[in-house]
């Protein structure tokens, strides 16, 4: 017997098979087409619904395609050469030089590429479909060009079958033995286990639990200036994640930079819910959490005012509580809000809308029969959104190669699920991202204050990412169209995490500034300013002349030194509740 496993190449006649099982399903779907016509009325709407000629047309430039791409591999010489898109030469997937060296390869690829180009032609060519739904078709369809990439399966994958050969087959069982552990736990495992630890390497800027709630801990740092900003700044991360996002490893650490800026920061770390946890709705995220930090910072250091930060859904909460807070004149209490890639108008709001419709929220209602979702769910949720980088990525690499895991802080993170509450959850779903209730003015109410976007006057500083796939740019930007206050826009390269978290010290990415009205984020792009970096320095500026006025850092300044004691360290325990 040989001493090595040598896996088997696609044959020739493979390739041709699959060829024409392609060809077949198209002209099956084409005949089934032809043949509902003959049974419906040719008058509108059926008739435009059915109308065979986009199908044909569809038909005949896949088979064209087709031949192009048989040409190429039967006879380079004489073909015309494959034109790759821009996104497909970025493609990580194929980087290797196997996909363009090796023949067979090559043909896998270019056959890929033509697939994945004509399923999603044929979903753009869709007529009579209304948008939510092409939506979806789209999402799935891309979901499945994803999961059908000749980089996902062992004998189609040059780099996988070399590993197989070069490791006597070890490489499969240790992929395995990764898969079979995946499954123990329920979650696809993103980075190397036992390399982060918090307070070791992570979550590490020095402060105090000030304050414990059942709903939340406050956390304050110490002060590392002598003198710091006299209004104080309050973080509110999102609680469908955990709060360290914004304190990485302390050259990453957003919080660590805040403090060395000279700026008394507060942190709310939310509790992960459980069965304690099921009447808990997005009233007290407002009432019980926002407000009562707010109120909790402006006493303990005597202050008629704070800055705050909202991220992602904890800025959807900011604004609302910014709206019952000028309901209730109050909105003193707050001094500025800068919100995080966040939303309030969730017309425009990505590939997360989706998830919302009445089958998936009743799915949603069968996981929750405890009163709280586990985090789980929601993380396979967003790893969908990114499935190429986020599932298929590990499924190549750590299975199907038996790669050890990488060490990653941001991946640990991500992958630091976190429980939510059921009823806010759903209610949640439900009332923004499917009806959009946040916009019309008393649709909503908090603690029976009625919710009016329009009444929020405070100076407002909005960040988004250009490439946030979560809250894209265009639906951030429409924060500014319902504040009636000051505000400032800044567009930052990069996405949902990367384009917050960028240090300047890190002198990557960019971001965008325009001091000119603009009525929408396509006019703000045409006269805007690049800088290059991190936009956090223009961020201090802006939040300096807010107010610029300094304390010594001292009393309460430092935590424990007021009349709140400190009740633990930093980062704090529910930040390592499960």
């Amino acid at each position: 017997m040989p001493d090595t496993l040598t896996p088997t190449l696609p044959r020739l006649e493979d390739l041709q098979h699959w060829t024409w099982v392609l060809g077949r399903a198209q002209q099956m779907m084409l005949e089934h087409g032809l043949d509902l016509m003959e049974h419906v009325p040719a008058a509108p709407p059926f008739g435009m619904l059915l109308d065979p000629t986009p199908a044909m047309r569809a038909s005949a430039d896949f088979w064209a395609d087709t031949m192009q791409l048989w040409q190429r591999f039967l006879d380079p010489a004489h073909a015309e050469p494959f034109v790759e898109t821009p996104e497909q030469a970025r493609d990580k997937r194929f980087k290797a030089p196997q996909w363009r060296e090796e023949p067979i390869f090559d043909f896998l690829r270019q056959s890929y590429f033509v697939i994945a180009d004509h399923l999603l032609k044929n979903v753009e060519a869709l007529e009579h479909v209304d948008v939510r739904q092409k939506d979806q078709i789209r999402f799935a369809t891309q979901g499945f060009i994803d999961a059908i990439s000749p980089t996902n399966f062992p004998a189609t994958n040059p780099q996988v079958i070399e590993k197989i050969v070069e490791t006597k087959g070890e490489s499969l069982l240790k992929g395995l033995q990764h898969m079979l552990q995946d499954m123990a736990k329920g979650q696809m495992t993103q980075t190397a286990a036992g390399a982060f630890e918090l307070g070791r390497n992570l979550a590490m800027t020095p402060g105090k639990v000030v304050k414990r709630t059942p709903l939340y801990e406050l956390i304050q740092y110490s002060p590392t200036t002598d003198a710091v900003l006299e209004t104080p700044l309050i973080i509110f991360p999102p609680w469908i994640n955990r709060f360290y996002i914004l304190d990485l490893t302390p050259e990453k650490s957003f919080i660590r930079w805040a403090v060395e800026q000279g700026i008394t920061v507060f942190v709310v770390s939310w509790r992960s819910a459980d069965a304690t946890m099921k009447d808990v709705v997005w009233d007290d995220y407002v009432e019980r959490g926002q407000i009562d930090a707010i109120d909790t910072v402006r006493e303990l250091l005597g202050v008629e005012s704070v800055h705050t930060i909202g991220y992602c859904v904890a800025g959807t909460t900011l604004a609302a509580t910014l709206a019952v807070l000028a309901a209730r004149g109050e909105a003193a209490k707050v001094a500025s809000a800068t919100f995080f890639t966040a939303q309030v108008d969730f017309t425009e709001a990505g590939d997360l809308r989706v998830f919302v419709d009445d089958e998936q929220l009743a799915m949603i209602r069968s996981l929750s029969a405890d009163g709280f979702l586990d985090g789980r769910y929601m993380a396979a949720t967003f790893n969908l959104l990114r499935g190429r980088d986020l599932i298929w990525n590990y499924v190549t690499n750590n299975y199907l190669m038996g790669q050890e895991y990488a060490p990653f802080d941001l991946l640990h993170w991500n992958s630091d699920v976190t429980n939510l509450p059921a009823a806010w959850h759903l209610s949640y779903l439900t009332d923004l991202y499917r009806d959009n209730k946040l916009i019309s003015p008393g649709a909503l109410s908090i603690g029976g204050t009625p919710v009016d976007l329009s009444r929020v006057a405070t100076p407002s500083y909005i960040q988004a990412g250009r490439e946030d796939h979560i809250a894209p740019a265009k639906s951030v930007w429409k924060l500014t169209e319902h504040f009636r206050g000051p505000h400032k826009f800044v567009l930052a390269g990069s996405g949902h995490i990367a384009g917050v978290i960028n240090p300047p010290s890190a002198k990557k990415y960019q971001y965008w500034t325009n001091q000119d009205p603009a009525d929408s984020l396509e006019s703000f792009l045409e006269h805007a300013t690049e800088h290059a970096g991190s936009w956090w320095p223009d961020w201090l500026d802006w939040l300096r002349a807010v107010n610029g006025a300094k304390v010594a850092a001292d009393g309460a300044r430092v935590p424990g030194g007021g009349n709140l004691c400190a009740v633990a360290e930093a980062p704090g325990d529910y930040v390592k509740m499960r």
